[in-house]
């Protein structure tokens, strides 16, 4: 027989888009339109119904960017349309390759009751079902003119990501305002030749299910008159009837779909518009969900339903009913979907803890299941704080995305830095944005890593990134792959009964053993310093503010402040949502970023003087207080007294030019040009800079990487470097004891002071630059003489090694990478740390020496500064300062002390007396994370700490209150009914950790 398949299938793509689709909504008139525009912010909704708008015509301009325009939308029924389906097609300009990334609507009654939201691929408003002919149609449109940032050639600088710098030039041109007839059967056409014409484009070329198709297919082309395709729709469906009707082989893959609209929190749109996004989606959503019986939604963020409960009373009351009906499903139990390598310890388990009681208080479900499908890798500590928060498993997509090596599992267990593994599944469709397209579905089956031992995964259905969900056209498609042949089978399911099946048909799994890395996004570590700052800032400063304020608390009566703790948290977690933190959302998102931590620091400084001053009294007495978990100048951990200085610093001249910084302990040499080229160990009579090379060496690369200019840089980013040797000046500091360093670069400036404090064996580096670069990368380097084949990064509640070699592929990739407070590499016995005070990103290399010594050169650099261009055109111009510490001779105590100490420095007060801590470690292994008093507002204090040296150990813990019980818990502060309980004599508690166990107590007062 002659091959006509091409024929046939070129004829389908054809038909479909010229004939058939037209005739889905064969008959329509016009609605009258008018508009008014509201000026500046958006307008609460009954400002925007009762405005007057003025008439406008389709085909006319609208919508400065960022803008809000009111449509009126009315018009009347055809009486000949009784009987009829009749639909609103609403479109604003939209442009279908857009959902989520352009305007949107809202569409309201006249009441102010929100009906639906509209974007590119949701465009109709259902008026009747049947019409009786005659109705007045009167609709309402709060219409968002958001910008196309991404467009269709992306990346390009704009400045249309800042509504202050955006202008007003209209960006929309009114489309279609109609009410149409809908028809049903055409629709149902249009849906069964979409899924076999999909199907058949997957199978196999010689298999005979696909030439059962196409010859259906052909027979229902056949059917149809073009010149009539509504009186013949019928007939052709039926000509499919039988392809249809096959169902699948009993050895198909079995996808759960789980309806969903990943928002992005910010992005490429400032907070507030998304408010609104989610407030449009959830509109649809419920809507979706009274018409298909079987479709379940799922939506993550607890910020985002708090949001609509704020905001959307009228969409609020809807989705409470569909959450208790079961269909609407709150998921991940986190408070956004956060970055989750650059959040600290403590704020990692806070998105646990406010996302998860948040679904508990709002609807008594406790999510078993992270949900991060968009989140850029995964830390190695985050698996104890998912457990550790009473949940089971993980969700997430992105590492599909990873440019050099493909993950070799779909389904497995990830074990984390302490032993805890979590049952973790990449859904093998690769997209968090699934549509229930034939190739989608198809490349879920053949994709899946794991056949022969499982057969089960899950595909995330629904427009995202901006919004959208799940469109009928999706839950159309989804009910014929139920059980088609040829098909993987899909189900609607809640992520819970997913899991539920996928460990069951799955009890062992593989192992992943440390940090899910995503090889691409690496430079999120680094833009846009200002906003990694102020997150961790702001995490040092809550955990100040909860530690003076539980102390001042149980010491003093202090009224502790329990709301303002909970709102400040909620805004830090928001604000690590995984396009703020790590940097790559719109120059409008940072800009506020800025003065939101801003705000912040002047909120938690306040309540931290106002509890330190009530624990200090009216007196004259110089006081130092100790916020980190280590004592300090003879202070205790959490405690207040007078301090000890031991020690004295010297400065001298170098013969050579420089200077030679001298406390006893450590012997710096800096030389003329302000390099560090001597940090002498004293009492290891140890040289901590390599031979012939200079440490605090400025760098400076030039970063165009490939695309995704704020979220990456790519590898040949180190074939071009240029050493910052050239010095303005190099001076003694205004203390006589500190070295002054001056110099300039390119159209930027860089100050800095190096210090080497009394009694204390590390050299502090205080680094301004004002950066006016662009598209450059600038590093600080600090080539070591150690011999070490991986080093120490922390991360939460631990620490995690990487490889400082390139034996394989999966650690080349990683040639940036994260680290939160300190990097730590050594040889037995002598180490180095260097700590810092507000960076993340870094990189170590490793040499060997061909002259001299033959020995190891292992190269520390940290990340300081970008300067993309795309989405924020202004990435991190202006000043910036940063703290780091080169720590000579350090074990990996030391580095976790420093580390702590960098971020919190002390605070000097006069008082009447000191303070004593409120509990008290006899073991410097064993760290406090925070110290508050118990959510719940009962008084008792929560103490929570974990071993964090890598090994084994055993403390006490002593209460400085009369304890009356003590109970382990879990993050949320409930008990943990399988946890041992301590051993208590007194006021004190006996603890034994494996290394880097998290340890929650809750401590009952006398």
């Amino acid at each position: 027989m002659h091959d006509d398949r091409t024929l046939v299938e070129a004829r389908l793509r054809r038909v479909l888009d010229e004939r058939i689709r037209p005739a889905v909504h064969p008959e329509s008139v016009p609605l009258e339109v008018a508009v008014w525009h509201a000026p500046g912010e958006p307008v609460p909704v009954a400002e925007g119904l009762a405005a007057e708008p003025e008439p406008i015509a389709v085909g006319a301009r609208w919508g400065a960017p960022w803008g809000t325009s009111w449509f009126r939308v009315t018009g009347t029924v055809p009486e000949a349309w009784a009987g009829r389906t009749v639909e609103a097609l609403l479109d604003l300009g939209f442009d279908e390759n857009m959902p989520g990334f352009q305007c949107e609507g809202l569409v309201y009654r006249g009441d102010g009751t929100p009906v639906k939201g509209l974007n590119p691929r949701n465009q109709w408003v259902r008026i009747g079902a049947p019409v009786t002919g005659g109705e007045e149609v009167r609709l309402h449109i709060e219409a968002a003119s958001n910008p196309v940032i991404l467009d269709y050639h992306p990346f390009l600088p704009t400045q249309l990501g800042d509504k202050e710098t955006a202008g007003s030039e209209p960006q929309y041109t009114l489309a279609r305002m109609d009410l149409a007839v809908f028809d049903e059967t055409v629709w149902q056409l249009v849906i069964d030749l979409e899924v076999l014409g999909e199907l058949m484009a997957e199978l196999p070329v010689d298999s005979a299910r696909r030439y059962d198709i196409l010859r259906a297919v052909e027979r229902a082309l056949d059917a149809v008159d073009l010149q009539d395709v509504n009186g013949t729709a019928a007939r052709a469906r039926a000509e499919l009837e039988q392809v249809l009707a096959s169902p699948a082989v009993p050895s198909a893959h079995r996808i759960s779909a789980v309806g969903h609209a990943h928002i992005d929190s910010a992005w490429l749109w400032p907070l507030r518009e998304t408010v609104r996004k989610v407030a449009r989606t959830t509109s649809n959503m419920t809507a979706l969900l009274e018409d298909e019986p079987e479709f379940v939604f799922a939506m993550s963020q607890a910020q985002q339903w708090a949001w609509v409960k704020e905001h959307r009373p009228e969409v609020w009351a809807r989705v409470k009913k569909a959450v208790a009906d079961g269909r609407f499903v709150p998921a991940g139990g986190m408070w956004v979907e956060s970055d989750t390598n650059m959040p600290g310890s403590e704020a990692m388990a806070r998105q646990f803890v406010h996302g998860k009681r948040f679904f508990l208080d709002e609807f008594g479900i406790e999510n078993d299941e992270a949900w991060l499908p968009d989140t850029f890798g995964f830390a190695a500590g985050l698996p104890q704080i998912i457990k550790a928060a009473g949940s089971r498993y993980l969700l997430t997509q992105k590492i599909s995305w990873s440019q050099t090596n493909k993950f070799p599992h779909h389904t497995f267990r990830w074990e984390g830095i302490d032993g805890t593994r979590i049952f973790t599944h990449f859904p093998p469709v690769d997209t968090y944005n699934c549509s229930m397209k034939g190739s989608e579905i198809a490349h879920a089956e053949k994709n899946f890593k794991d056949k022969g031992r499982a057969r089960h995964s899950l595909a995330p259905t629904g427009w995202g990134d901006g919004g959208g969900g799940t469109t009928r056209e999706m839950i159309a498609k989804a009910a014929r792959i139920k059980d088609l042949e040829g098909s993987p089978t899909v189900v609607w399911e809640t992520p819970q009964a997913f899991f539920a099946k996928a460990e069951a048909e799955y009890p062992e799994p593989p192992v992943w053993v440390g940090e899910l890395y995503l090889e691409l996004h690496r430079a999120t570590l680094t833009s846009q310093a200002r906003t990694k700052q102020g997150n961790r800032r702001s995490e040092h400063l809550l955990r100040e503010a909860e530690l003076w304020a539980a102390t001042a608390a149980v010491r003093t009566g202090f009224v502790y402040p329990y709301e303002e703790l909970d709102r400040i948290w909620k805004t830090v977690l928001l604000h690590q949502f995984h396009d703020i933190l790590p940097g790559s959302s719109i120059a409008w998102v940072h800009r506020e970023a800025r003065a939101t931590y801003e705000r912040i620091a002047a909120e938690l400084n306040a309540i931290i003087d106002a509890a330190q001053s009530a624990l200090a009294g009216e007196g004259g007495t110089a006081l130092l207080f100790n916020s980190a978990p280590h004592g300090r100048h003879g202070v205790p951990a959490g405690a207040a007294a007078a301090p000890v200085t031991e020690g004295e610093t010297r400065l001298a001249p170098r013969g050579e030019g420089g200077f030679v910084l001298d406390n006893g302990l450590l012997k710096v040499e800096v030389d003329a040009r302000g390099l560090v080229v001597s940090a002498y160990d004293v009492q290891a009579d140890r040289e901590t800079v390599a031979p012939g090379r200079a440490a605090n060496l400025l760098q400076l690369h030039p970063d165009f990487p490939n695309m995704w200019d704020a979220w990456d840089v790519d590898e040949f980013y180190r074939n071009t470097v240029t050493d910052l040797t050239g010095v303005e000046s190099v001076t003694a500091g205004k203390d006589g004891v500190s070295v002054r360093v001056v110099r300039a670069f390119g159209s930027s400036r860089v100050t800095q002071v190096l210090t080497l404090p009394p009694g204390e064996r590390q050299l502090v580096i205080d680094t301004e630059v004002d950066w006016h670069e662009t598209e450059k990368f600038l590093k600080l380097s600090f080539p070591l003489d150690v011999h070490a084949e991986r080093y120490a990064s922390e991360t939460q509640f631990g620490h995690f090694y990487r490889p400082t070699h390139t034996n394989t592929s999966w650690e080349a990739a990683k040639f940036e990478a994260c680290n939160h407070r300190f990097v730590h590499l050594e040889e037995p016995g002598w180490g180095v740390a260097l700590v810092n005070d507000s960076t993340y990103g870094h990189d170590v290399t490793r040499t060997v020496r061909t002259d001299g010594d033959g020995g190891t050169t292992t190269t520390v650099r940290v990340s300081l500064l970008r300067a993309p261009r795309f989405p924020d055109p202004e990435t991190d111009q202006g000043v910036h300062r940063f703290r780091h510490a080169l720590v000579p001779g350090a074990g990996i105590g030391d580095a976790v002390r420093e580390g702590w100490r960098i971020n919190l420095p002390e605070r000097r007060l006069t008082g009447a007396g000191g303070a004593a801590p409120l509990v008290t470690v006899d073991q410097d292994a064993i760290v406090v994370t925070a110290l508050k008093l118990a959510d719940d507002g009962s008084g008792d204090v929560v103490v929570r700490f974990h071993e964090a040296h890598g090994g084994r150990a055993r403390a006490t813990l002593t209460a400085g209150f009369p304890v009356a019980a003590v109970t382990v818990t879990d993050l949320l502060e409930r008990p943990l009914a399988d946890a041992a309980a301590p051993v208590v004599d007194g006021d004190r508690i006996a603890v034994r950790l494996r290394p880097f166990e998290l340890v929650t107590l809750r401590l009952k007062r006398a």
